[in-house]
Parts: C-alpha cells; structure tokens; sequence
C-alpha cells in the first residue's frame, strides 16, 4: 500500500501526534468530538522528513495528495478553490508533535487574488471584508513565506491611516483598503522583482514548503536546543477552511484559556476582538476585550462556548489554550492545545486536577516542566525596596516574577550585553519570533504593545522569564535606543526594573531576592519526593550554598570542591607560600596554616547538612591557578613573602602548563606532593569528629580522590588517606565511618571501572571533564565554535548542558555496571552540570545510579525530573 502523506481532520485522531503533529491532532480529536472546527487536512511530519531528504522538494506525489484534499473541501464547503464567483480560502498553520510557540507565523485567507477578492466583495456584500481579507493575505503571504519585511507593509498602512487622519485599521474604508491592497503589491513587485502570485495551487504548496522550511531557521533551531526537540521530528502542516472574523461586528476572533494562564485561578481567561482576524489579538496591534465582555454582547454564544471549553478541559484532563472565531454570529474552534502557563500556574493547576480527582499524583507531576520550577527559585523583588520604590507605568502582568537591568532595545543587543556579563532587560514596542535568543538572554521583557496572549506573554511564560506586556505609556525609539516615560526619556545604560506578578514598572534598580518553598509548590514537591527512586545532592562549596540546597531538599552534598575554598582574601597568601615553597618542611608551614581553616569550612558545611552526606574532592586545578599573573600582583606577593620578583616569576613560569586542564592536577597533585592530601584528609576527619561528638550529627566523610586513570593511581592516594585518617582517629581517641572513592571523570577510568572498585567506595561521574575527555573538546573554548556544529546539525545539543547518552553515557553506564560487579554496593553518583538537565537525569534513573547532584537551584528541578523519570520508566 502506497503511503499516505495527507490525512483529513476526520481521519485523524489523538494518538496519531507524531505523525500528524500536535495541532492537527487536536483538531481531529476536536472533530471527532463534534466540536465546530473549520475543517481541513494535515500534511504529515513524514511529508516534512521527506521535503529535506529529497533535496527542499515537495514530492509531486504529495502535491496530488494535497490536490484531492482540496477537492474534498470544495465538496463540504460548496465552494470552489481558486474560483472568481465562490471562493475558497483557507489557512496554513504549523503543527510539530510538540507546541512551538512563535517558531512560524501562520497564513490566513490563502486563495484570494485580484479576480476572487471582487467575488468575495459581492458575494459578501461586504467590500471592505474582501479587501481587507486580501492586504492580510498579502502582507502575511510577502513575509512568512516570501521573505519580504512586514515593516515595509505596516509603514503603508500607518501611512494610510496618517492620511485619513484615523488611529486604528478598523477606521479605514473599503476604498481605503484597496488601496493599499494596491501599494501593498507595489511593495511586493519592488522587493522580488515580480507580480504578486495570482495562482492559489501556487500560494497554497510555497506556503505549505514555507512552513517546511521554518522548521529549519535559526529561531527553530533555538527553540528545539532550548526544548530538547530533535530536528528529525520535522513539522507538520495544517490547511483549514477559513472562518472569519473580520466580517463586521456580528464576527470576531479570540485567545482563551480554560484557568488563569498566570496564576492558575479556575476561571476562564481570554481575550476577543469583534470585527478581527486571530493575529490581531496575538500581535497586540488593537487592545482586546476580557472575554467575560462577550456574555454581555452574546449569551447564547457565550454559554456554548462555555460549554464546549468545560468539554474540552474535560477530554484533555488538562488547562487548554483555544483559538475561537465568531462568524456572523456562528461559533468555532479553530485550535486546542494544553496551555503554556507560568510555574506558579502549573503547580496550582495540577495539586487542584489531583484534588478534585481529575488526574492521580503520578499523572499531575508529569504536567509540570522541570525548568520551570527556575522561575519559582530566582528573583522577586525585596519589599522594603518595593515598598520605597514608585512605578513610572503599568503594563499587563503577563508572565510573574521580577526582573532588573540596564535596557536593551534590541534582541541582538540583549544578547550580546548579556554575554558581557550585563544584566539587561529587553524593551521593545512588540516582540517577534526572531527575538527568541534575546529573550532567552533577557532578565526580563518589556513591552510596549500586546496583550495577556501576545508573543512576548506566550513566550516568556514558556520560559519562565519575567514580563510586563501591552505598557501603552512607554514611548520606544529602538533606532534613537530611548525610552521615553511621562515625559521623562531613558538611554541603554538606565536600569529599570519590571514586576511581572503586578504588572509595573520602574525606572530605577531595586534588590531582588528569592522566594521560599511554599503552598502548592511545596504540596507538589512532597508528592514528587513520595515518587522518586533517585536521589538528589547538590554541588556546594560554602556553608551558605549548602544550607540553600537543603532548604530546596537537597539531600546532601555530591560535590564539595575544596579548592574554592583557597581562593579566600585570607587564605589565599598561605596557599601561594605551599606552592611556592623550595622545601617540604617549608611547604608543611604553610600546609599548617591552611589546616585550620579547612577545618573550620567542612565544620561549618556539615552543621548545614545536619547529618546528611558530604562528598568531598580533594584539591583538584593546577596550581597554576593559584598564582599572580600581572607583575604588580607578583610584586606583592614578594613583599609579603619576603622574595624578589624574579623567584615569584620564574616559579610562576615553571609552572605554567601548554594544556592544564589535562595536566599536573587531580591525584596528579597528591602523587607529586602527598603532604596536601594529608593535610585535607585531617581537616576533614577531624571537622567530622567535631561535628559528631558535639552536635550529635553522624557524620560519615567521603573523600573523593579526583582525575584518575589507573587503580594504582588511586591505591596510592588512597593509602594516604587511610593513614592520616586513622592516625587523626587514633590522637582523638575517638572513630567515625568514612568512605574513600572516586571521580570516573577520564574514559580509561570508565573502561577499567571493574579493577578500579577494588579500591573505591564510590564512584563519583564528573561528567563536565568525562565529556571534554571524551569530545576531545575544550570546555571552556568549544562555546567559540560549536554554533558553526549547530548550524551544520552536527550537533543539535551542547555537550556540556545536555549529557550525550551515546557516547559519553555508554560510558557511564558501562563504568556503573562494571563498578557493581566489583563491589555490589558501591554508591554510583553524577555531579557535573548534567545533575540538573532533566533529559540527563532521567538518563541517570534509567541506568541506575544511587544519585545526581547539581547546583543548589537546581535541585528542585532535579527532583522533579527524577520523579517523572519514575513516573514514565518504572523500574
């Protein structure tokens, strides 16, 4: 049997997603349901796959398919496509398996051309719906698919409006919009140097390969590393009989969801617009109406819309994002799909879906996205601050939070501050899909036009960014970079700062702080700690870090680098002396002076644990790192030493490494000079000691032996370890359990994981330094060209972010096998920067490992995506 590339919304159903991708399978559920949907078909991701395999051509065996699907609609609609008496038009969405908001625009009215337009005039008897049906259609078609800036068409219209003297698109006549249906052409022809397409088969496959096409631009491939969304996924494409809601005031179009998108609040929430097209809500070019406004223009509507949307939150057992338009007094449902909302919202959402029975514990944690839980860990503002501070405006509190920073007055340029280490909030008057990556590097958005539904609310409440939308009384000059407020302007290097939970704004920097673990998060983090198997550590180094974790249920430490303890104004002179030092009895002084505070670090670390686990690293960098580089810092150095400048240099040269990262460092450090290890060996016994015979906490040290590659390696250090630590136990008299293991972090570690558990306790993954091993990639310099790997999909992922399962997980997970086979229970943990990918934790689950740990921020997160993991892969 041939294979089918085209399937009606009849033919399709929920379970068909992949194929036929989110939106288009929720409209076929929708029709199944007998829900009004404005009908049509779907071209199938496999018809995108095959679009790129076959060299960016659409196969003639799918434009028949397409062509008959047509034929299909003409039949139940009566109405002709491409026909100068009655015709057919329709849209052309996107639809991927998952919601990619804003990733392409969408394509209303296709089909109109400068015969049909005179057709739908009479036919309607409404020239000024024909007309301006066909300059959308126009503008939309130039732009999404041809490529022709939309500014060039919004400058004619504003001039348009200019020359009536009106303020809003609506105020134009149908002369007036034929007109510009005329000047929008002559913006077209002088772009592409040829007439507007009059054929609508060929408006219809360039839009369908445009929508193609979207699936591989910058902004997607953005998205997808941002969301996890391998590229062979592809698109699919939705082709809709249009509805319209731009027929006179008897029609309109709106955005609504089923609960309060932003809080969570079990109340329909939504915008509409009377004579309108679905852009017009979303682009915020007009100001909508609350959609409780409806009941009073139309309860007979009203109720059925109710209706059918408690139909669909019931079907879905989920908040649902609908599209609605209202022709000439007749509803429907263009679109459904689980709604965006902000973290607060989810959680509230799926703790109320438990407890009225809607959906069990295990179901609820898998609505929650683990990377939202960030937005509920980072910034709100200090109420003293607040409470001092006066907002200069008040926009639409369209995504919670809060956010402060110099302004940036383009996505180019909040990205490039960002980088540079600057804070920056993005200010624009609307924003676009081709903002994505400045949004992403923005501490918050502020924007001037659009509503609670806009692109920058939509987005932003996805990423768990704070924004303030629709804030009418900014004044933004992106081509000046002001910002003019009462009157008041503003430049690139003015703070402002934005509070997306009330929706003001104010032009001067206030102090943010991070908020508790509290109400339906902390009912929903309970739930989550009932379900998972795996554990969740944190990575700390300070007292402070550790007690942070705790309070977000970190459940120990994975990772305590004992180096950045040294880096201390008062600590970091003894440091130098060690290293510095010509002899071992010199280098022992100093070794002494570093005791005591070590002590005192891993003392007040374990009173913030109360007892829970601490895994400890011993020194790890090249000691390089601990040296002045400048003169005038190694001139210092050898006043205070009491040296000349040309010892502190040229031991400073002699140190110096052509590739430190793989050199004299790690166990390297202990082999060379075992006086360090005995040196932190006793402040960590010792500080155990401390803790358990005077606070009464059983505190069981795991000292981690960092960089091996060899057992012997390891035997060597190790035997270091055990004999300070016993001689430690032995002069106080008194004996704690420890442990001595590892960091896997070199692949000859992983290989010969087997012989080297005959001397480890643990294995500790480092996966960060695994993964630069393994790439043969610098961490710190792949960042310079890995966009180029990105761009050529050599790479879709950053290693370093998202654990490569293939390569570098085998060897995780052959290390961790061999290590058990060894020595049944050895602990098997991973703390690089994967501890807190959700993707890279479920990874972790599946293979078994005891733990993951991750940065204090982090850990809610983590926890989450353990307990999903278990939810999905029991085990």
């Amino acid at each position: 049997m041939e294979k089918k590339y085209v399937y009606l919304f009849k033919e399709g159903n929920a379970s068909m997603r992949n194929l036929i991708g989110g939106k288009g399978a929720n409209l076929a559920e929708m029709t199944n349901l007998g829900i009004p949907v404005p009908q049509g078909f779907t071209v199938t991701t496999e018809a995108c796959t095959k679009y790129y395999d076959d060299g960016k051509v659409v196969a003639s065996s799918i434009i028949d398919e397409i062509e008959n699907s047509m034929k299909y609609l003409e039949e139940i609609t009566g109405k002709e496509f491409g026909s100068t008496t009655n015709p057919l038009l329709v849209s052309v969405r996107s639809g991927a398996r998952v919601s990619m908001p804003g990733m392409m625009d969408t394509i209303l009215n296709l089909g109109l051309n400068d015969e049909a337009v005179v057709a739908l005039a009479e036919q309607t008897n409404n020239p000024r719906f024909a007309y301006d049906s066909y300059r959308r259609f126009i503008q939309m078609f130039s732009d999404v698919v041809m490529g022709v800036e939309k500014r060039l068409f919004e400058d004619e219209i504003d001039k348009a409006k200019e020359a009536k003297g009106v303020e809003v698109d609506t105020d134009l006549t149908a002369d007036d919009l034929k007109e510009l249906v005329k000047n929008f052409k002559e913006v077209y022809k002088k772009e592409k140097g040829e007439d507007f397409p009059q054929d609508p088969k060929k408006q219809l496959i360039e839009s369908i390969t445009a929508v193609f096409r979207s699936w591989d631009n910058p902004r997607a491939h953005v998205y997808r590393r941002l969301n996890d969304i391998p590229s062979e996924w592809g698109t699919a494409v939705n082709v809709q009989q249009m509805v319209f809601g731009n027929k006179g005031e008897t029609s309109g179009t709106g955005v609504v969801f089923s609960r309060n998108p932003a809080n969570g609040e079990n109340e329909i929430y939504g915008e509409y617009l009377m004579n309108a097209q679905g852009e017009d809500v979303v682009a915020g070019i007009r100001t909508p109406l609350p959609i409780a406004q409806l009941e009073e223009q139309n309860p007979v509507i009203y109720k059925e819309f109710i209706d059918i949307v408690n139909t669909l939150e019931k079907h879905y057992r989920d908040m649902q994002d609908m599209e609605i338009t209202i022709e000439e007094g007749k509803l429907y449902f263009l679109q459904t799909r689980n709604g965006k909302r902000t973290a607060q919202a989810a959680l509230k959402i799926a703790v109320d879906l438990v407890e009225d029975g809607t959906l069990t514990k295990e179901e609820a944690i898998l609505k929650v996205e683990p990377k939202q839980l960030d937005t509920l860990l980072h910034p709100a503002f200090y109420d003293e601050d607040l409470k001092r501070a006066t907002p200069v405006a008040k926009g639409l509190p369209a995504s919670p939070g809060a956010a402060c920073g110099k302004i940036a007055f383009t996505a180019e340029e909040a990205k490039e501050r960002a980088q540079n280490g600057e804070n920056v909030v993005l200010v624009r008057l609307e924003t676009s899909p081709e903002d994505i990556e400045g949004m992403i590097a923005a501490q918050g958005i502020l924007t001037v036009r659009g509503g609670m539904t806009s692109h920058a609310a939509v987005v932003a409440r996805g990423m768990g960014t704070c924004c303030v939308a629709g804030c009418g009384a900014l004044k933004v000059n992106e081509e000046k970079k002001t910002l003019e407020v009462n009157g008041k302007v503003y430049n690139a290097e003015d703070y402002i700062s934005i509070d997306g939970t009330s929706g003001n704004v104010y032009a001067e920097k206030i102090k943010t702080v991070t908020p508790e673990i509290t109400g339906h998060f902390k009912t929903f983090m309970e739930w989550v700690d009932e379900i998972r198997k795996l554990k969740v550590r944190t990575n700390a180094d300070t007292p402070r870090d550790a007690k942070q974790a705790v309070e977000f249920g970190a459940e120990g430490i994975g990772l305590c680098r004992t180096e950045h303890m040294f880096f201390a104004e008062d600590r970091i002179l003894a440091v130098r002396e060690m290293i510095l030092a010509k002899t071992l009895e010199d280098r022992k002084k100093a070794l002494d002076k570093i005791l005591p505070m070590q002590r005192a670090d891993f003392i007040a670390i374990y009173e913030a644990l109360k007892g829970m686990p601490a895994t400890i690293r011993l020194l790890d960098p090249p000691l390089h790192e601990f040296l002045p580089h400048t003169l005038e810092d190694m001139k210092n150095l050898a006043k205070e030493l009491d040296v000349s400048v040309d010892d502190i240099k040229s031991e400073v040269d002699s140190k110096h490494e052509f590739n430190p990262m793989m050199g004299h460092r790690g166990c390297r450090l202990a082999v060379t000079y075992p006086e360090i290890a005995e040196m932190q060996t006793r402040a960590i016994i010792e500080a155990a000691i401390a803790v358990t015979v005077e606070r009464g906490y059983e505190v069981v040290p795991e000292i981690m032996i960092p960089l091996i590659g060899d057992v012997k390696e390891l035997k060597f250090v190790k035997d270091v370890v055990v004999k300070t630590a016993e001689e430690v136990m032995e002069e106080k008299g008194t004996k704690v359990d420890y442990k001595v293991g590892t960091m896997i972090e070199i692949p000859r570690a992983a290989l010969t994981a087997d012989s080297i558990a005959k001397e480890a306790e643990f294995f500790s993954f480092g996966t960060n330094d695994l993964t630069q091993m393994t790439f043969g990639f610098s961490r710190d310099d792949a960042a310079k060209f890995l966009n180029s790997y990105y761009d050529s999909k050599i790479y879709e992922q950053d290693p370093f972010a998202k654990l490569d399962q293939n390569g570098v997980g085998q060897l995780v997970e052959m290390a961790a096998s061999k290590g058990r086979e060894t020595r049944k229970d050895i602990k098997l943990g991973i703390c690089g920067e994967h501890g807190g990918d959700p993707s890279s934790v479920e990874f972790c689950h599946n293979i078994g490992l005891d733990y993951v740990s991750c940065s204090p921020f982090r850990v809610p997160l983590a926890r989450l995506a353990a307990a999903q993991a278990q939810v999905k892969n029991k085990r």
